[in-house]
């Protein structure tokens, strides 16, 4: 079941969900609206190895914008921290954004309960647009949970994404076991 507006209310009032900045302005009718963070990144190697560390080159977005290129990869991070308790959210793209040829996230759409972080978004284009910090960017859902948790991101010792960031994360696929 996803959650409606008063129930994600209810939950930030009772600390399970978590977002910062709020504004009440962003809540949708089942959704709250998340905007681009400051910081966009690019990987420095044109080639990517998934068995080592890819380095990331981050930016700042300029005050007028940035144009998005089809054909590369950007990172970019949610302006919003959030974290999440009780519940699994999902980060989705706002129809305005995918109508102007914006995918927000290749997969990882899915965050786990006990996440708490900004979220790195996987952004690639259509065709060149320009973005600008702070504009809307996606939307995060939330689901109800049935059943008790052991594994809380959060407390996993092998979490990856745990460090509190306002930059892009880049992918540390490197570090699992494979």
């Amino acid at each position: 079941m996803i959650l409606t507006d008063r129930q994600i209310l209810e939950e930030m009032e009772s600390g399970n969900i978590l977002v910062e900045p709020f504004n009440r302005a962003c809540l949708g009718t089942n959704s709250y609206d998340v905007h681009l963070g400051r910081y966009l990144a690019t990987y420095k190697d044109e080639v990517l190895d998934a068995r080592k560390h890819n380095e990331i080159e981050t930016f700042e977005i300029p005050e007028e914008g940035f144009v998005l290129q089809p054909g590369r990869l950007y990172l970019g991070v949610t302006l919003e921290y959030t974290e999440t308790h009780a519940h699994v959210p999902f980060l989705e793209g706002k129809s305005s954004v995918g109508r102007l040829g914006i995918d927000i996230h290749a997969t990882a759409g899915k965050g786990d309960v006990g996440f708490c972080n900004t979220w790195t978004l996987e952004i690639s284009v259509s065709q060149p647009v320009r973005v600008y910090y702070s504009m809307p960017i996606g939307q995060l859902i939330y689901f109800e949970v049935k059943g008790g948790i052991d594994n809380y991101y959060n407390k996993k010792q092998n979490a990856k994404y745990n460090k509190r960031t306002i930059t892009p994360v880049e992918s540390m696929m490197w570090m699992n076991e494979w």
